[in-house]
């Protein structure tokens, strides 16, 4: 038997129930993966709320997009994939479960440095932080502001932007500020001042901001740091974009992601397991819950105040 999560209703995380059922058959075209991790993102409670739009419910519902497994099966027609091969996973639908069949394009070989819970990690968060950062024009020499830079995004994002040769500074709490270091930025707590820390941190200004943080603070901050509107981007307040006048990625966006972002996207986790390999990327599990538990999980991703990544373990 396999192990599911699921929701027949809209709501809070009461609604998820977790339910055995059979092992599901791989088809042809595709594989099928023994999940060994997953990873829990905001989108996932934005869907099962219905702060993000989805299409009225048919039957039960699954969760989740991103996970880690061993594949177990091949269907016919893939030639590129055996069983025992070692993949992440991107873009699934219903990856709270114990077993997945996907297709091709959602696997990418899991590399050897990442543990499972790492490689379940990488999916969302790195795939928008590269392709955020990307449609900004961060490259050498770009003067880069990261608001919530300890988040799965911004710990990302930090970490493409200082390989790219950028000057960094994130935002976090006190207790995070090492981990910054550790990643290459300057670290500089929000709150009250932010504007002048920045401005002492940074003589020479600001070139571009990316919002993790979507706070009042964090959207002033950065329209008195940077002129150029179209350089600010946001992957949390997408609903008021264009209120603002600034960019947004983010589930539950009003604009669509472009053909050439959706393209973006696509390099991201293989661009992370480039410089992973080179000692350069490293990704931070913070919380593991086990799949039972899925809905404490997405509680404590609610809150906003997860250093790294949740995930859980089937």
């Amino acid at each position: 038997m396999a192990t599911v999560v699921q929701y027949s209703r809209l709501g809070g995380p009461e609604v998820l129930e977790v339910v055995e059922v059979p092992v599901p058959s791989v088809t042809d075209g595709h594989v099928l993966v023994e999940v060994q991790a997953i990873g829990v993102n905001p989108v996932d409670s934005k869907l099962r709320s219905g702060f993000r739009p989805s299409a009225p419910f048919d039957g039960p519902r699954g969760v989740g997009a991103d996970a880690s497994g061993v594949i177990l099966e091949v269907g016919s027609g893939v030639d590129d994939w055996a069983p025992g091969d070692e993949v992440i996973i991107q873009g699934a639908t219903g990856a709270y479960a114990s077993h997945l069949v996907v297709g091709p394009s959602n696997l990418t070989r899991k590399p050897s440095v990442w543990t499972w819970s790492q490689a379940a990690a990488v999916g969302i968060p790195v795939s928008t932080a590269y392709q955020a950062l990307r449609s900004l024009g961060v490259t050498e020499g770009t003067r880069l502001l990261v608001h919530g830079g300890t988040g799965g995004v911004g710990q990302a994002a930090v970490q493409f932007a200082v390989a790219w040769g950028a000057r960094v500074f994130a935002t976090a709490s006190p207790a995070n500020h090492e981990r910054l270091i550790e990643l290459g930025a300057v670290p500089l707590s929000y709150g009250e001042g932010l504007i002048e820390r920045v401005r002492e941190a940074s003589p020479e200004g600001i070139d571009v901001v990316l919002d993790g943080a979507g706070t009042e603070e964090a959207l002033e901050a950065s329209f008195e740091l940077v002129d150029d509107r179209s350089r600010i981007g946001t992957i949390v307040v997408g609903g008021r974009a264009a209120e603002l006048g600034i960019r947004a990625w983010m589930g539950g966006s009003p604009v669509p992601l472009t053909d050439d972002e959706v393209k973006l996207r696509a390099e991201g986790v293989p661009a992370a397991i480039e410089l992973a390999a080179q000692g350069k990327f490293d990704v931070e599990v913070s919380e593991r819950f086990p799949l039972a538990r899925a809905a404490d999980a997405q509680r404590l991703s609610e809150e906003g105040h997860t250093r790294g990544k949740i995930v859980l373990i089937p």
